[in-house]
Order: structure tokens, then C-alpha cells, then sequence
């Protein structure tokens, strides 16, 4: 009965019952397969697989040596979690302070080396070179940067007579510092992020504009000349060809880049490690001002060892940027143009 049975399904999965064309298309789709199959494998390793487990993990009060199966009541004190509420207000303050001014210093840079000016090549090359280096190592040479005594910055500062700031040590808001020196006083919900923050922000400011640059550069190739040539000889100047040419024209790269900086942003976690730990001594500090999500489920894994609460934690972040992503492409993905 086996021997017949293994002959019924040899027969059946034989290609010789098939015409040619449709043993042709069985082979390619076999074949195709096949090749996807390594790149399943590691993912589903490597990817899925852990994803799933830290579900399962966020279902449960777990612990080094204490497992609890108590569904979702991890996710409910996530949401009444002031912590969380608080690291969420880093994050987003952190993503505006940084994803449009980026962009924006980007986008010039770009359109200046698009040029023909001379030296170009090596330009492009100076401004890439930020995102080329290690980020530890070059946010360990920021930390010292922004040292408030002997810091670079501080010194340049008090060159030309501007008080030196504390950067990574100050948890006042950037505003209500600033309204300070002038001798005006803000309330405390008016203070903006701290200062500790924003000296945060200028690294990565620093550090992502030369491959948005790049970016922005290849769009910039993409776009016919023809149009430019045509707009100048209707009598266009160069804010109309910019704003009517290259900004439409340029969406496309646009979009991608605000959709995968907004992405990044909300899962920055290196350079705020290493900046934060150095500076102060606690990992999002002082005061918890420099403390993003990320940062919070580093620190309730690692430091408080609550698994399945960081685990609620990093799902919960997940489907805040799922949900980004989403808004993105429906509301921001209709204004994008393609030549």
C-alpha cells in the first residue's frame, strides 16, 4: 500500500501530465522559489520567529526566574505609565526638532553642489563623510564637543561673547533657558525640549544631512533639463524654476526621505546611549529629558529586567509607527509627482 501510494503521488506531481508551456511556467515558478527560500529561512529565523516570541513574552509578567501569564495587562500599564507618556514626549520632540531641518539643510546643500561650481566631487564627498563614520564613535566625539568647559563649542561661544550652555548636562527647556538670558521668565509647558535634547538633535542633525544630500542629488539627476530650459525661455527666474520645477519634481525623493527619517527617528538608540551615558552618567538623562522610547525599553529590559513590560512597550511604539507610516502614505503619498 505505501509503494502504490508513493507511486500515486510521484505520478501526480510528474510534469509529464502537462503541456510544454505550462511545464515551463511549473519549472520558473519552481525555480523562483527556490531562491527565495535561503532569504525565508534567515528572515523567518533571524526576524519573524523572535518578533513572534516577544509577543509572547509581552503577554506575560516575565521575569529572570518568575513567568506569569497575565494577557494584556502589560500593554494597560504601559498606557497609564506616566514614564511612557513622558519618553513618548521625548520621541516626538525629538523627530520634529530634527526630520524637518535635516531635510531642509539637505535639500540646500544638494541644490548648491547641483551646481557647477568648482570642487563639487570633493564637497559631496565632505558632506557624506558624517554618515560613513561609526555612529558611537562619532557621538563619542560630539560628547567631548559639547563638554561645558573645555568643550569646542562652549570656547567658539564665549569667543564672540555668548554665554556657554551646559548642553548635555542642562534639563531645562532650550526656550526657557534662552528667555532666561534675556530676562524673561516661560511657563513650564512653553519650554520647549531640553537643552540636553537639542544638543542631541545637532549630532544628528549633522550626521544625516550628507546622505539626505546624496539623495536629494540623485533626484535632482532624475529631473529633465528640458523643463528648466522651457520655464526659462517663458521667463521663469530661479525661485519659480525651484518652486515650480524642482519641488514638485522632487517629491518623489522627498517622501521617501521624510517617510524613512520619520521612521528612524522614532528608533534612535546609539548615539542617545552613548551621548547621554558619558555626558551624565545615566543612560537619558538628566531627568529623564533625553529619555526616548527606545531608551525606556533598554532601560526597563536591561535595567529593571521587566521582559514582557518592555516587550508591551516595543509593540505599542510598533504600531505608533505603523501608524505613521500608514498616515504618510495616505495623506502625504497623494501630493507626490512623478515625471
Amino acid at each position: 500500500m505505501i509503494a502504490k501510494g508513493l507511486a500515486a503521488a510521484g505520478a501526480w506531481l510528474s510534469l509529464k501530465r502537462f503541456s510544454g508551456h505550462q511545464r515551463r511556467r511549473i519549472r520558473e515558478a519552481l525555480l523562483g522559489f527556490l531562491y527565495l527560500l535561503p532569504a525565508t529561512l534567515i528572515l523567518t529565523l533571524f526576524h519573524f520567529l523572535p518578533v513572534g516570541y516577544s509577543f509572547y513574552i509581552s503577554l506575560h509578567n516575565w521575569r529572570v526566574k518568575k513567568v506569569a501569564f497575565i494577557g494584556l495587562q502589560n500593554y494597560a500599564t504601559a498606557l497609564s505609565d506616566p514614564d511612557f507618556w513622558n519618553s513618548l514626549l521625548v520621541t516626538i520632540f525629538y523627530v520634529i526638532g530634527t526630520v524637518p531641518i535635516q531635510l531642509a539643510i539637505a535639500l540646500g546643500i544638494a541644490y548648491l553642489l547641483f551646481q557647477k561650481i568648482r570642487g563639487r566631487a570633493v564637497y559631496r564627498v565632505i558632506y557624506f563623510l558624517p554618515y560613513v563614520t561609526s555612529t558611537v564613535a562619532s557621538a563619542a566625539v560630539w560628547t567631548w564637543v559639547l563638554t561645558p568647559r573645555e568643550g569646542p563649542l562652549n570656547q567658539v561661544l564665549g569667543f564672540f561673547g555668548i554665554q556657554p550652555f551646559r548642553w548635555l548636562l542642562e534639563p531645562k527647556g532650550i526656550l526657557t533657558v534662552l528667555a532666561g538670558r534675556i530676562g524673561l521668565t516661560l511657563p513650564d509647558w512653553a519650554g520647549g525640549p531640553s537643552v540636553a535634547l537639542v544638543a542631541v538633535m545637532l549630532f544628528v542633525i549633522w550626521f544625516w544631512i550628507g546622505y539626505d544630500a546624496t539623495i536629494f542629488l540623485a533626484g535632482l539627476g532624475n529631473i529633465p533639463y528640458e523643463l528648466y530650459e522651457a520655464a526659462r525661455i517663458d521667463g521663469a527666474n530661479r525661485w519659480q524654476l525651484f518652486r515650480h520645477i524642482t519641488l514638485p519634481l522632487l517629491s518623489p525623493t522627498t517622501f521617501f526621505l521624510s517617510l524613512m527619517a520619520i521612521i528612524g527617528s522614532f528608533q534612535a538608540f546609539n548615539h542617545i546611549y552613548v551621548m547621554t551615558g558619558a555626558a551624565t552618567g545615566n543612560v537619558g538623562g538628566p531627568l529623564r529629558t533625553t529619555t526616548t522610547t527606545p531608551i525606556l525599553i533598554y532601560k526597563t529590559f536591561y535595567e529593571s529586567t521587566k521582559f514582557g513590560y518592555a516587550s508591551a512597550i516595543a509593540f505599542i511604539l510598533f504600531a505608533i509607527i505603523l501608524s505613521l507610516t500608514l498616515a504618510q502614505n495616505t495623506i502625504a503619498g497623494k501630493r507626490v509627482h512623478y515625471s
